[in-house]
């Protein structure tokens, strides 16, 4: 049995998803066609198919409506480029309060009602939801449908035995006892009498059986928390014609059990919410204030961080300025103090003046040649002279 994981998100509880196969020609003008005549019957609000060249390789439209009054429900559906089975679909829907199965499915705001339409099948089975399917008539094709069916997340599938062949009473498909929210999600497998074995053997490896004239509704490929096996396996579906209110009510809680986005569905629900593109003229002046405020609050939060700028440049220049007054009155300090002049007396400056003129007199009168005509020198007498 596949192990639950917590890591999937979970479908939020106002998200219908679905995905199927159109088998027939020119599925976009079966669209075109059908949306046309949807708005013209008021059955939808509005319609809209974005351009081409912005949703290549595949073609993208939306839908709007309102169910129970006043519930807006928006829709987006995605068709992939044609192969040789046909052309895919994706469909994601989403609605203002929490989805009530009650409501009209979101299928029918793209595509017709009838049951045999091309566009009603699944896409990993090639089977119609919403009717009854038999099983392959080989075992070894029960049991690679079933895995198949097991594996798959975007639908619910329901494997029903019959304990006897059963008339035209019993031919009823189980979608039209389902609410129709349901009905184009369902895939109702009909095993015979003789294959009760063969359906139970190919179920083993998920952990569920199918009782011998009951049904069983399949985990999936993430088993949901609270599934229990036993809990959603009816003992006994009477094929007479009369509801089978014991299945109704197993696919009813089935569905009601959050399950894990399936693989793709993230990206469209993404679509869905952030590029929507059908908007009422209330919707467009709310989107256009809403940018108008974004962009107010983003100039705020610029200016804010220019100030904030401008002040810590400012608190920098005067931490600098700061730091080079401090560091000059540490240099200043570092030199020994210059000797104060002391102010000089007239007296102090004349003493001065001589004292620098003395030496000079004295050498002065040394150097004096003698004229003639002088007298000589008057010579002292020696001891010489005795």
């Amino acid at each position: 049995m596949p192990n639950s994981s917590t890591a999937h998100a979970t479908i939020p509880p106002t998200v219908w998803l679905a995905r199927g196969r159109h088998t027939g020609g020119r599925a976009d003008e079966t669209l075109r066609r059908t949306l046309r005549r949807l708005k013209d019957s008021r059955d939808i609000d509005d319609f809209l198919e974005l351009p081409a060249s912005a949703t290549a390789p595949d073609l993208v439209f939306e839908s709007r409506r309102r169910v129970a009054g006043e519930v807006t429900v928006r829709a987006r559906l995605s068709l992939a480029p044609g192969t040789a089975e046909g052309r895919d679909w994706t469909l994601v829907a989403e609605a203002e309060q929490p989805w009530d199965q009650a409501w009209p499915s979101p299928a029918g705001m793209f595509w017709e009602r009838e049951q045999d339409a091309d566009w009603n099948r699944d896409a990993a089975t090639g089977l119609r939801a919403g009717e009854i399917n038999p099983l392959p008539e080989d075992d070894k094709a029960v049991r690679r449908l079933l895995r198949d069916c097991a594996r798959d997340a975007w639908h619910v599938h329901v494997v029903v035995h019959e304990a006897m062949t059963t008339d035209e009473r019993g031919r009823v498909p189980l979608a039209h006892w389902l609410p129709p929210g349901l009905r184009h999600r369902v895939v109702e497998h009909r095993a015979t009498p003789q294959q009760s074995r063969v359906a139970n053997w190919a179920l083993r490896e998920f952990g569920a059986q199918v009782p011998r004239g009951g049904a069983v509704v399949l985990p999936g490929p993430q088993v949901p928390k609270g599934y229990d096996a036993d809990a959603f396996a009816v003992r006994a579906v009477f094929l007479d014609g009369t509801e089978p209110a014991g299945l109704v009510d197993a696919v009813t809680r089935f569905d009601a059990i959050p399950r894990a986005l399936p693989d793709g569905a993230r990206d469209s629900l993404t679509a869905l919410r952030e590029d929507w593109h059908l908007l009422t003229l209330a919707e467009e002046l709310d989107r256009e204030r809403a940018l108008v405020a974004m962009y107010a609050e983003a100039l705020e939060a610029m200016t804010k961080s220019r100030d904030l700028y401008r002040e810590a440049a400012e608190s920098a220049h005067e931490a600098l300025a700061s730091y080079q007054e401090a560091a000059s009155g540490t240099q200043a300090a570092r030199q020994p103090p210059a000797p104060a002049a002391v102010p000089s007396s007239p007296l102090q400056h004349l003493t001065r003046t001589l004292e620098r003129l003395k030496p000079a007199t004295a050498r002065s009168r040394r150097a004096a040649p003698q004229e003639p005509g002088d007298p000589a020198p008057e010579r002292q007498p020696t001891t010489s002279d005795h």
